[in-house]
């Protein structure tokens, strides 16, 4: 097993994960704009999202499973080619000219589906590859990675939604699935490891231990309840700055707006790759939920696109510090043998709130906020003095509520002593 130890064969997929993360960042963009401008509803777009990630998420215990089972470069063939199977599927109704809102909903349903194979295959596949030594510079990496869904996405795709079609996007889309899937042939078998000695257990005992093993490890759990809890409100900015913004702008500044936001996750994903820490992590994981929430409430007090810019610059630098430092502390927490099946187990319990946020945010901000901060709304006289009146600002209120919840979350993560000793625990791999 320590031989397969090789950061540039983790390069090698990293960056084919990078340029496939790109093509999905645009092509979310470009839907998520679509269903706006043809239902002009924060539900359209929320089911946009729910569709998008709720199977892969339900589904990614399974994926996790299969991924202490099997050959981890096989799983994420398969989860990238069934993803471009999602997007062909959309293409073809575009194609015949039929293509409706629940078409989207099942293809990147489809989509998703064969993304919850792929995600803890290339979630164990990094622990296969990198020493511990090289956790924090692999996952700033992987920070880097997911950053580029808004950095470079958002504005590439506002442009080519002035020059093009959304079928030529979902072209590229499915052309950088192809460059992913080249980059994990070219290492071969670099991330194959043995497991017959779990080949006779029942699929049933390995989804358990998975449960198990979190459950063992207090830190962990808690680490995960925290980061689920947190995700809820994170779920709700990335489902309704869309429709907010929308609400008072065009497509391309939106564009424009996400891509140089992320310039701050840029940077700290950057800084966290560059830097080789040991120790800390947890206190890393308190500032950045607290810079983060300030900035995200922020974000939502008022309608001037400079104001909001820097605010989500300060949010986004923050998310990487929060990411690298629950990832980090789980590797060291959790054996390598059980990381596949526990990283599915994580993918759900953490993610929890996504699911929650995608649910209740179009009925949040149509039926509730947005009514209560229209110009005769409940809200107008007293909020709205503030914040202002009209459209989307209800969606602002939320992200003021949302925002002084993730700071209060930081501060109790602050108090709990569990957490803390995750630092300190290395199991290794």
């Amino acid at each position: 097993m320590t031989s397969q130890k090789s950061f540039k064969k983790f390069l090698v997929v990293w960056f084919g994960q990078f340029i496939s993360l790109i093509g999905i960042g645009i092509t979310a963009f470009s839907l998520g704009v679509y269903a706006f401008e043809r239902t002009h509803s924060a539900t359209s777009v929320a089911l946009v999202t729910l569709f998008t990630f709720l199977p892969s998420i339900l589904l990614r215990p399974i994926g996790g499973l299969l991924a202490d089972r099997m050959d981890r470069r096989l799983l994420m063939i398969i989860g990238d080619i069934g993803a471009a199977a999602g997007l062909v599927f959309i293409l073809i109704m575009l194609e015949a000219r039929e293509l409706e809102l629940w078409h989207i909903y099942m293809g990147v349903t489809i989509s998703s589906i064969f993304s919850a194979l792929h995600s803890p295959a290339y979630k164990a596949s990094a622990t296969d590859l990198l020493s511990e030594e090289q956790y924090s510079k692999g996952s700033g990496l992987v920070q880097l990675a997911e950053s580029s869904k808004f950095l470079f996405a958002p504005v590439i795709a506002g442009i080519l939604l002035s020059v093009t079609t959304i079928e030529t996007i979902l072209l590229i889309n499915i052309g950088t699935f192809l460059i992913a899937i080249i980059a994990i042939f070219v290492i071969k078998k670099s991330i194959a490891v043995d497991r017959s000695d779990q080949v006779n257990e029942h699929w049933m005992t390995e989804f358990l231990e998975g449960w198990y093993t979190i459950k063992r490890n207090k830190g962990v759990l808690l680490l995960v309840i925290i980061i689920s809890i947190t995700t809820f409100y994170i779920g709700l900015l990335e489902t309704l700055i869309g429709p907010m913004m929308l609400s008072f702008t065009d497509v391309q500044s939106l564009g424009i707006f996400q891509s140089i936001s992320a310039i701050g996750m840029l940077i700290s994903s950057l800084i966290i790759g560059m830097v080789t820490l040991t120790r800390r992590y947890v206190s890393m994981l308190i500032i950045g939920l607290i810079i983060g929430g300030i900035a995200f409430s922020l974000i939502g007090l008022s309608t001037n696109i400079i104001f909001i810019m820097i605010a989500g610059f300060i949010f986004l630098a923050a998310l990487p510090f929060v990411n690298t430092s629950a990832d980090v502390l789980v590797r060291q927490n959790i054996p390598n043998e059980k990381q596949g099946r526990v990283w599915g187990m994580i993918g759900i319990l953490s993610q929890l709130g996504f699911i929650a946020a995608y649910c209740s945010a179009g009925y949040l901000a149509d039926y509730l906020f947005n009514p209560w901060l229209a110009e005769d709304g409940a809200l107008a006289s007293t909020v709205g003095s503030i914040i202002g009146t009209g459209p989307g600002r209800g969606i602002g209120l939320i992200f003021i509520i949302a925002g002084i919840f993730v700071v209060t979350i930081g501060v109790l993560t602050s108090r709990l002593q569990s957490i803390r000793e995750l630092d300190y625990v290395k199991i290794g791999s």
